[in-house]
């Protein structure tokens, strides 16, 4: 719906002198007709989703706001931060100089810049099956700015995520209500205690994933195409063998084969992790799995179809499931603890 909505402002617009704390959620309206409507002493901040690919409509705006967000799925980031975040925040403070900025990074958590003194929090995504997933930013975003005069902006930013969170797991409101009143009784300090998952959008491509699978041009493979689609959405580097060291001709001679075992075991030493599809137990895809465990390397197994269900390949795998949010929920924490490990 997002290309056939039709936002329409009010005429006159009301009167709004009396609200000194704003979100805003740019759409297809002019930014610059609300600044009349606010109190010249009101603060702003700036949730930019969809519907806003460069700052410059934030201009005026400049000396009164307090926070600008995005998401890694934004066009905006796409644009401007998704191969340096550096260059996004300077534009940032140079255009609109807001007290903080904020990146939501799906499943790899946030991360919270203070665009006054330089400091960098990370805070954790706490992965899990996802019932409700229209609105969450919203909430996140909402519930930080609420609460930043009173908390400050760090631990207003952990309190938007973990009713982020609440807001995820549940579609009835009581029990959001609940969760939310629940969560927050901990004290911040126990709540960053608890951790979670850390993984920067621009720190994943440091690291390998090794796609096993049929890859083959003349394998029906939809399953194995919707993982590295998913895996390539949220900035994997994923290894193809068959992309890289070549498909083999049918048949292919001793040679060949030869040469491209050589080539496809040295590329599943240097990756860091295996993501696996074993369609059709593909008997490549399975010996893939055992030289992957006997390296010590984490093995993530989507079976969609589920015909791998088997000892050695569920007990071989850090994670088994027909799932696909759940294979990707095990990618961000295998690789969340290996970032973790060399800091």
């Amino acid at each position: 719906m997002r290309d056939t909505k039709v936002a329409k402002m009010h005429d006159p617009l009301p009167n709004l002198d009396a609200y000194e704390k704003i979100l805003v959620f740019p759409g297809r309206f002019s930014i610059s007709e609300l600044a009349s409507a606010f109190s010249e002493n009101a603060r702003l901040s700036f949730d930019i989703a969809y519907d806003l690919d460069d700052l410059s409509s934030l201009k005026g705006f400049k000396g009164r706001i307090d926070a600008i967000i995005i998401s890694t799925s934004s066009s905006l980031f796409t644009r401007l931060g998704k191969d340096d975040i550096e260059g996004l925040l300077e534009d940032t403070m140079i255009t609109l100089a807001p007290e903080v900025f904020l990146l939501k990074e799906n499943r790899g958590g946030s991360r919270l810049f203070n665009m006054q003194d330089g400091g960098i929090e990370e805070i954790p995504a706490t992965l899990g099956g996802t019932v409700n997933s229209v609105g969450v930013g919203d909430v996140y975003s909402s519930v930080m700015v609420g609460l930043s005069c009173h908390k400050g902006w760090v631990e207003a930013a952990w309190r938007g995520s973990q009713a982020a969170t609440a807001y995820s797991q549940s579609t009835f409101p009581d029990d959001i209500k609940r969760d939310v009143q629940r969560g927050f009784r901990l004290s911040v300090e126990v709540l960053q205690a608890l951790g979670g998952t850390v993984l920067p959008w621009h720190d994943r491509q440091s690291y390998s994933i090794y796609l096993a699978g049929p890859d083959f041009s003349y394998v029906e493979k939809q399953e194995l195409d919707r993982a590295l689609d998913s895996l390539t959405y949220h900035n994997f580097k994923v290894r193809r063998p068959i992309l890289e060291n070549g498909e083999l001709k049918r048949p292919a001679g001793e040679s060949d084969l030869r040469r491209t075992y050589q080539m496809d075991c040295q590329l599943l030493k240097e990756c860091d992790l295996v993501f696996s599809v074993p369609l059709d137990r593909d008997p490549g895809t399975l010996v893939e799995i055992g030289m992957a465990i006997e390296m010590g390397k984490p093995v993530i197994t989507y079976d969609p179809r589920r015909e791998n269900e088997n000892t050695m390949v569920i007990a071989g795998s850090l994670v088994y499931s027909a799932d696909l949010d759940a294979c990707l929920n095990g990618t961000f924490n295998v690789i969340s603890e290996l970032r973790a490990e060399l800091r």
